[in-house]
């Protein structure tokens, strides 16, 4: 599974075409909601046909306002809709991965990661057989944890060679409370996926590799050997091209 990815929303997959095909870039496709309420089966098909040269692809799956431990069955219900949607084109379009965000939030859980974990299983369990079914693997991405205790017990609980974590180091850079070491012993064991990225610690700029505060040799050495996707999570072709370009400190593109 080693090798570079390019995050990309759908919309713009079409503008990027030409340099996408030149370059034989992998990319990491995000699906918002309201592509999953126009996207078709036509849609999918003609962009397999886009991406003709065998691109090796991963899936972001949509996230704003989904819940994945809600505790109101309604909004987990929706939530999974959403999902399994998502879960669908990714087996269309041969995926290796797809990404979910963890929707965890400490003060939202009143401080118990065991209460957003009942939720969790409700939703991953069915999820994951799924994936299992069409081949995908699914990774669980970091956003505002300040420490690594609810994913720990989120993969010791879904014990899987399809599910693990997608590490992103700009969040990781914002809102940790705790070393990179411990965030490391907790969780590398598990990570299939990196979303790459840095900042300032005042926002989450998705600035390039090496334009933040985020120890990226540091975080490199605890990498060493390790089998995942590497996804650079940049908002501009410029600045793709300079986390490429970086990244080559660290792995053999």
């Amino acid at each position: 599974m080693k090798g570079c990815h390019v995050h990309i929303p759908y919309e713009k997959v079409e503008q990027y075409l030409p340099v996408i095909k030149k370059d034989r870039l992998s990319l990491e496709i995000y699906f918002k909601s309201n592509d999953l309420d126009s996207i078709t089966k036509d849609d999918i098909i003609g962009l397999k046909k886009q991406l003709d040269y065998n691109s090796l692809l991963t899936i972001h799956a949509p996230f704003m306002d989904l819940s994945p431990a809600a505790i109101d069955s309604r909004v987990r219900t929706v939530t999974m809709e959403r999902f399994s949607h998502a879960l669908d084109i990714a087996g269309d379009l041969k995926a290796k991965v797809i990404v979910f965000h963890s929707g965890y939030e400490k003060w939202k859980y009143s401080l118990r990661p065991d209460l957003w974990l009942e939720g969790s299983l409700l939703t991953w369990n069915p999820l994951l057989k799924k994936a299992d079914e069409i081949g995908v693997k699914i990774a669980i991405e970091n956003i505002f944890e300040d420490d690594p205790t609810n994913l720990k017990l989120l993969m010791q609980n879904m014990p899987s060679n399809n599910f693990g974590i997608c590490f992103d180091t700009g969040h990781f850079n914002l809102f940790s409370k705790i070393s990179l070491g411990d965030w490391m012993d907790a969780l590398n064991p598990y990570i299939i996926e990196l979303h790459l990225h840095d900042n300032d610690k005042t926002s989450d700029q998705h600035r390039p590799i090496g334009d933040g505060s985020f120890d990226f040799d540091r975080f490199f050495e605890f990498l060493k050997n390790k089998d995942c996707i590497y996804t650079l999570e940049a908002h501009n072709a410029e600045d793709a091209k300079k986390s490429m370009e970086r990244l080559t400190k660290y792995i053999n593109l």
